[in-house]
């Protein structure tokens, strides 16, 4: 692989860096695709073009190459950045900055829906500090879903930490004209500061949802901490939902009729249609 990627920087000139998806394979934020051809941003203007996979098509007595017809190079895609002196770390090979390399991959999907999903969980799985994706957008303005990104990473600053998170706050809250929830809102158990996924507290319900990623809270530590947090809400009246990935992604319109449910029993009126079609015959109360 190191070599492939130094051929296509060398063919690109001097002032080539890897960038999308390459990149990201190299930063960690995605897993290598061999396969896939490689990625390269020079400036805007420079007249390099982009090169096709290259296969072998002989083999020599005494050489060792791949058999014919084998995949000797995935090909180049170029692209042109007028930010591209701003863009680059100095890593060997060089290539863009995390966020920037989010922020291409993002632009580079085919809706405005898959690229606000796409830099929600690149930023997220791949730890990126949000305050540097915000800077670099406001230094570089995305060329296309400028107003999705910078709705997205207002989801961030809001607290969303996971896909889960996300999908929660999308397609539960959102859609179902449901209150925005305070996140990662702390608590002390048993002398400890811990954080809550969602509360209600400031629409009026003392309502905690947990968004229950697998990975995370099957680990011994995490499961008895989740008990003792269920124990102390029980303990001063509070109400809980705990839901995982596959009711959110799969069930949104029944996780929220749930959390609606309990939130209207807790005394919060819907001031707000939902854009569900699940929920098109549900009045909604006005002041």
């Amino acid at each position: 692989r190191p070599a492939i990627l130094a051929a296509a920087l060398a063919f690109c000139g001097d002032v080539a860096v890897l960038s999308h998806r390459t990149a990201a394979e190299e930063w960690g934020l995605l897993p290598i695709d061999p396969l896939a051809p490689v990625h390269v941003t020079v400036p805007f203007g420079l007249s390099t073009r982009g090169q096709p996979a290259t296969f072998a098509t002989a083999q020599p007595r005494d050489v060792r190459l791949p058999h014919y017809g084998e995949m000797l190079h995935p090909g180049v895609i170029v692209h042109r950045s007028r930010a591209h002196p701003y863009i680059a770390v100095p890593t060997m090979p060089p290539r863009t900055s995390t966020a920037d390399t989010a922020i291409d991959l993002a632009t580079a999907e085919p809706t405005v829906q898959d690229g606000y999903s796409a830099l929600v969980r690149i930023v997220t799985n791949g730890r990126i500090p949000l305050s540097e994706v915000r800077r670099r957008m406001h230094e570089r303005k995305p060329y296309r879903y400028r107003r999705t990104l910078e709705d997205a990473a207002g989801l961030l600053a809001s607290g969303v930490q996971s896909m889960l998170e996300f999908r929660y706050a999308t397609d539960v809250e959102r859609r179902h004209g449901l209150p925005s929830a305070d996140r990662q809102t702390p608590v002390v158990v048993d002398g400890r500061t811990l954080y809550e996924d969602c509360t209600y507290d400031t629409h009026g319900a003392a309502l905690t949802v947990r968004l229950d990623g697998r990975r995370f809270h099957a680990m011994a530590e995490v499961a008895f901490r989740d008990r003792r947090r269920d124990n102390a809400a029980e303990l001063v009246g509070r109400s809980r939902l705990v839901y995982g990935y596959d009711e959110v992604v799969r069930d949104p319109c029944g996780v929220a009729a749930e959390v609606e449910a309990v939130l209207v029993r807790l005394g919060w009126r819907r001031r707000s249609p939902s854009e569900c079609s699940c929920a098109a015959d549900v009045p909604f109360w006005r002041p």
